[in-house]
Order: structure tokens, then sequence, then C-alpha cells
């Protein structure tokens, strides 16, 4: 583990699972300090993350307060190879709301509609709908079990393995029965 060609693999699996996303998992904090587990519909440009949401939902006036967040993107249950070992990406980002007079908006909202669809017309012309960016600014991606990375730097560039060692054990389980177990095709989870 820890060899250049791994590293780029894993990279590239990285850079393009989000993709196959038209939503991401979303956690926000209340003014008061309460936790927000949600989902937003999203389009990506240019490295960023855009979600268009309601002044009726929670996530939104969180977001207005607390501009950060940490997005999800998981694998589904039904297709990973086990429960434990699910393909996934988290960002920690910082948010900016993108008001409605500026030149990015149409922009990312005719790329909303591209992905989206003409449903997109009617959203964009309530006037409760916001826009907001959310730039990733460091993230891990869990590829299996002991396939655990880090992401930073400059646009998410550095980009490494957690643990060099991988997962220690007590002796009772070793790293080749874990990806026995959790190799496709098992059918129990």
């Amino acid at each position: 583990m820890g060899s250049i060609l791994d590293l780029a693999v894993f990279k590239k699996e990285c850079d393009a699972f989000p993709s196959q996303f038209a939503s991401l998992q979303l956690a926000t904090v209340s003014a008061s300090g309460e936790p927000e587990a949600s989902y937003a519909p999203f389009v990506e440009k240019d490295g960023r993350y855009y979600i268009f949401v309601s002044e009726l939902a929670a996530h939104t006036h969180n977001l207005r307060h607390h501009p950060q967040c940490s997005a999800l993107f998981i694998e589904d249950e039904t297709s990973a190879s086990h429960v434990f070992g699910r393909k996934r990406l988290t960002l920690s980002c910082e948010v900016t709301h993108c008001p409605r007079d500026e030149a990015k908006f149409d922009v990312v909202l005719n790329a909303f509609e591209e992905k989206f669809g003409r449903f997109i017309e009617v959203l964009r012309k309530l006037a409760d709908f916001h826009l907001y960016e959310l730039q990733p600014v460091r993230g891990a991606f869990v590829a299996g079990f002991a396939k655990a990375f880090v992401l930073e730097g400059n646009g998410l560039s550095e980009f490494r393995h957690r643990n060099e060692v991988g997962h220690q054990t007590t002796g009772k389980a070793h790293q080749s029965e874990m990806d026995a177990l959790a190799a496709p095709n098992r059918t129990a989870h």
C-alpha cells in the first residue's frame, strides 16, 4: 500500500466518484448548535458544488448563519460489497451565497436545468430558493477496507493514504480475512 501507482488509481476513482450522484448528503449546524442531516441535488463546476435550496429547509437557515458544511457522497448499500466498506467521499466545505443578480447565478442555474430538466424553470422563479456554493477545503475518500485517503491542499490536489499501516488487529482478525469477507458477491451483510 502506498505506491504512486496505487495513489494515482485511487485519486482517479475519487475524482470520478461524485459524478455518479444527482444529490449529496449535507451536514450543517443550526444557530443553536444542533446538527442537521439532509440532502440536496447539486451541480459541480470547477471543483465546486452548487446547491439550490429553499428557505423552508432547515439547512438553508443553517448555511446562512454558519457558512460551513460537510458534504457526503456514499455508495448505495445494495451495490456495496459490504455495508461496512461502502465507498464514500466526505468533503468539508466553506459556503458562499450566490446572489441572483450575479452572472454566476444564471450560469449555474443553466447547469441545473441541463442536469435536472425543466423543473428548474419553476424553482428558478421561486424567491425563497437560494444558490449556495460549496468550496471543498479538505476531504476523505474511503474506497474500501484499509483504503482510506486524505485530500488536502489547493484544490484538494494533495492525495495520500490516511494511515500507511492499515487497520490494527487484536490478533483475532487480519486484513486478508476482512477482504475475503467483504468480497463482491457475498450475500450476507
